[in-house]
This record gives C-alpha cells, sequence and structure tokens, in this order.
C-alpha cells in the first residue's frame, strides 16, 4: 500500500487526525476521568508522535523504540495539559514528546558525561517540564537559573553536555545528488585566509617597530597592564609611554 509505514504494528497511514476542537473535548473529559477519551486522545495524537520521530532519523536509532518513547512523552503531555490555558494541544505536546525522546537517546549514548553534571541536566530538565506544565510553554535559561538557583552558565554547560553529537559527515539536504553534510556548513572563523594574512601582515608591521616600542605594546595589549604600570616598568614617564604606544599604532595602520 502506498504511503503506508508499519511502527509498533499500526498503520500509520490509516491513524484518525483529530481536529483541535475535538482534542480538547476529549481533553476535557480525560481531566474529568473518562478513560475511553483518554485512550481516543492517545491514539488521534499518534501522527504528531510520528511527526516528531522525523526529526531524529539518521541517527540509526530504531523507528519502533523511539516511537514508543514519544508515546510516553504523549501521555504525559496529555496527563499533565492544563485545559484552562489558551494553548494548542499540539503547541505542549510537541517539546514533552522531543524532550523524552532526548532523554532515551542520552541514557543510551555512548558518550559519558560526569555524574553531576548529569544531576545537574537532570534537574534543569525537571524544572523546563515543572514550567511547561504550569505555563504552557518553555522557560528562558534565566528562569530556569532563578527556579533552581544556581548560576545561568551553569545551565547552560549542562544542556550543552547532554546535547546529542552530531556527525560531520551527516546529511542537512541533498538536490540532483549533490548531498551538502554538516561539514559543509561548519566555517572555522579563526583560521581563514583572511585572518592568516592579517597575521602575516601584522607581523611584518611589529618587525618595523624599535625594541623599546614593541615592549611597551606587548605590556599593554598582551599583559594588560595599566600606562602607569608600563610607565614603571620601564623607567620612563607616562605621557612618554602615551605618546610611544600611540606612534607605533599609527605605524602598524600605515604599515597594513
Amino acid at each position: 500500500m502506498q504511503g503506508k509505514v508499519e511502527i509498533c504494528g499500526v498503520n500509520t497511514s490509516k491513524l484518525p487526525v483529530l481536529k483541535s476542537e475535538e482534542s480538547m473535548e476529549l481533553l476535557r473529559r480525560t481531566k474529568a476521568g473518562d478513560m475511553e477519551a483518554r485512550e481516543k486522545l492517545i491514539f488521534g495524537n499518534l501522527r504528531l508522535v510520528l511527526s516528531v520521530i522525523q526529526k531524529f532519523s539518521g541517527r540509526g536509532e530504531n523507528a519502533d523504540d523511539l516511537f514508543q518513547v514519544g508515546c510516553i512523552g504523549l501521555i504525559k503531555a496529555i496527563d499533565n495539559f492544563n485545559v484552562d490555558l489558551d494553548v494548542k494541544f499540539s503547541t505542549y505536546g510537541v517539546p514533552m514528546i522531543i524532550g523524552e525522546i532526548r532523554r532515551y537517546l542520552r541514557d543510551n549514548s555512548a558518550m559519558r558525561v560526569s555524574r553531576s553534571m548529569r544531576d545537574t541536566a537532570y534537574k534543569v530538565l525537571g524544572a523546563k517540564e515543572k514550567y511547561l506544565a504550569e505555563h504552557q510553554r518553555e522557560p528562558t535559561l534565566d528562569q530556569i537559573a532563578q527556579i533552581l538557583d544556581i548560576p545561568r552558565e551553569d545551565v547552560v554547560m549542562a544542556l550543552d553536555a547532554i546535547v546529542d553529537p552530531l556527525s560531520l559527515y551527516e546529511p542537512v539536504y541533498e538536490s540532483g545528488g549533490d548531498t551538502v553534510y554538516v561539514m559543509d556548513q561548519v566555517r572555522d572563523k579563526k583560521n581563514t585566509d583572511e585572518s592568516w594574512l592579517e597575521r602575516i601582515a601584522l607581523g611584518e608591521a611589529m618587525g618595523r617597530l624599535s625594541e623599546r616600542e614593541k615592549r611597551i605594546l606587548s605590556l599593554r595589549f598582551f599583559q594588560g597592564k595599566t600606562q602607569m604600570e608600563v610607565s614603571n616598568a620601564i623607567g620612563i614617564s607616562q605621557a612618554q609611554v602615551s605618546r610611544l604606544e600611540k606612534s607605533a599604532i599609527d605605524q602598524i595602520r600605515k604599515s597594513m
């Protein structure tokens, strides 16, 4: 059958699609304890799970496993959704499904993250899910840091530590037989031809300066000393340091 996809024994081509009004009605009935409505809601949103797992294709993971994990995220979204807020279910459900799949991929990853970093990451994810459940939108990094009472940098490092690794040879676009890989879109901003030529020109310009001028620039811009500190180190006045520094910079600019 054309368009038929078998996942966990489910023919996805025949999955129903619920309208927004139908979903909200089933959600209200589910909150009231109607288990039949809950089953219909789960089955009616399996296409949502299917669309999410497509984002994780190409990682070598079993589609059946990802689908089942995604269904767990869907069930969590249904159980925690607040029907009193004016938010579409998919807006809340998709991040919950993605979060569940990412958690599964992290726990089964060959890469090892330190226990303390992993614990912080789980606290961050827990805070995100709790905030999402209460406000139906994802919190900012600053809000997570405030909730957990930890520095914002710790939140960023924890999330970065559990990001799934991406192969440089993973295709991101293909057209007419020409495939664009991740490595084709990665740019080395440091070792460019322009910066290489600039370093050569700067070295040549520095070579034309006197030894005193070189030392002043080294102390000022490589060691971060003030003009007064340079004055004391070299044994000349601060005014002389300022004049020699300006003269040296002007010479470099003209040479480059």
